[in-house]
């Protein structure tokens, strides 16, 4: 398998993949936090999906849930001179209770560093406080956060710094419109910009050094990726041609899986180019299972989050699981702090083999802590290899942004935190 490859490769040249990683992190700003979605089909290991506003923190293992009360902390302090009062922004939607405690998790990270933090929704139409109950039974006041000149005011509360759990899907560009209070993540790189082919294009050529560095085929870190454009569902004309595209996407991960010996069938994820929560996600073998569609696929890649429809999708390889989390298939999910490891956890799907997307609902979460490589990481390949792709999607991630000219209000480098 190539995860052991990769663990013994990435141990003999540690120290110059530590220097490595800071020089590329120079001249970068980074968002408070990301996770990435892995595939290990052994032999590749590649992240299938990166989230710049992830939920999900409340099923990271204890032990990186504290842990991550230090990196938070460490982050804010380098990173924003005025950190104190910390604004939550959260998703529009009241009623999934798994989501909210997410947010309580979060929100009792900030509480931990010694910050005041306040839970709000950037709902105009939203007048008074709400009360929300996570599925856990732990309570959060979601206020309204009403815009004020250039600033928010919620309840008599001004915040220093927003932090939004919320990914723009709508945009909300008259509540931003002058807003001067920083904010981490940025707008800008909410889901009504964002393209999942920039940050592909990204990983792919920051994935290449590391595997130049490493002394490792770029093949077992490469995650080919195409966007296609003017998408409609419900055209044939359209459909014949995203058909034509996918027969010659996979045409060619046929021929390179010949170069390399693989025995595995090919196959493509159809993804909603800004797509997020697993929604507009199929696979296709062949340009005829796209033609093939029921009306249940077609439905499915109609409508994304937020109401908006699907105009551009991508062909991704799609990456078979081999992981087994007690027999069921399993794939790992990776969260970060900047550029530090915060947690991870396995995400499992008793309904779903190992060629579908196992983010969808009856999912459950099992244990994977990446706090343990603080301990041992000789010990810890599956965590050192997921680790460091994750950092290299990390990277990904800050060259995106750098890419599109993503302005971080208020941030500064920090010497001393955690990037």
């Amino acid at each position: 398998m190539i995860q052991e490859q990769i663990h013994k490769k990435i141990l003999h040249n540690f120290d110059n993949i530590k220097s490595w990683f800071q020089e590329q992190k120079q001249g970068l700003n980074f968002p408070l936090y990301s996770s990435f979605d892995l595939r290990d089909s052994g032999f590749k290991v590649v992240p299938v999906d990166a989230n710049i506003f992830p939920a999900g923190f409340n099923n990271i293992c204890q032990t990186d849930k504290e842990h991550s009360v230090e990196l938070l902390g460490a982050f804010l302090s380098s990173h924003y001179e005025k950190n104190q009062n910390i604004l939550l922004i959260t998703e529009e939607h009241t009623n999934n209770p798994y989501y909210w405690e997410n947010v309580y998790t979060i929100y009792e990270m900030i509480q931990a560093t010694g910050r005041k933090v306040i839970t709000a929704i950037p709902d105009e139409s939203l007048k008074t406080p709400m009360d929300v109950e996570s599925v856990n039974g732990h309570k959060l006041k979601v206020y309204p956060a009403t815009k004020t000149s250039q600033t928010i005011e919620v309840d008599g509360f001004t915040p220093d710094l927003i932090i939004s759990n919320n990914d723009f899907s709508n945009s909300y560009q008259s509540w931003v419109e002058g807003l001067e209070t920083p904010m981490t993540p940025p707008h800008k790189l909410g889901w009504h910009v964002r393209r999942k082919e920039s940050f592909f294009e990204q990983y792919n050529h920051v994935s290449k050094q590391f595997c130049e560095l490493i002394d490792i085929n770029p093949f077992h870190f490469n995650i080919p990726t195409e966007v296609h454009q003017s998408f409609d569902v419900t055209s044939k004309d359209s459909l014949q041609t995203l058909a034509e595209h996918t027969d010659k996407f996979i045409n060619h991960l046929k021929s390179e899986y010949e170069k390399h010996d693989i025995k595995a069938e090919p196959f493509a994820f159809i993804k909603n180019n800004a797509g997020t929560y697993g929604m507009g996600v199929l696979t296709a073998k062949s340009g005829q299972d796209v033609l093939d569609w029921n009306n249940r696929a077609r439905t499915k890649m109609k409508a994304a989050k937020g109401g908006r429809g699907v105009s551009e999708v991508i062909l991704q390889e799609g990456i078979p699981s081999i992981l087994k989390a007690e027999d069921t298939t399993a794939e790992p999910a990776i969260y970060m702090l900047g550029c530090e490891l915060a947690g991870g956890f396995l995400r499992t799907h008793h309904k779903k083999g190992p060629q579908e997307n196992l983010n969808s609902p009856g999912a459950v979460f099992k244990r994977l802590c990446v706090a343990d490589l603080e301990i041992n990481v000789e010990g810890l390949p599956m965590e050192n290899v997921y680790g460091w792709v994750a950092k290299l999607g990390f990277l990904a991630i800050a060259k995106e942004a750098q890419a599109a000219k993503v302005e971080f209000k208020g941030y500064r480098p920090g010497e001393n935190g955690p990037c």
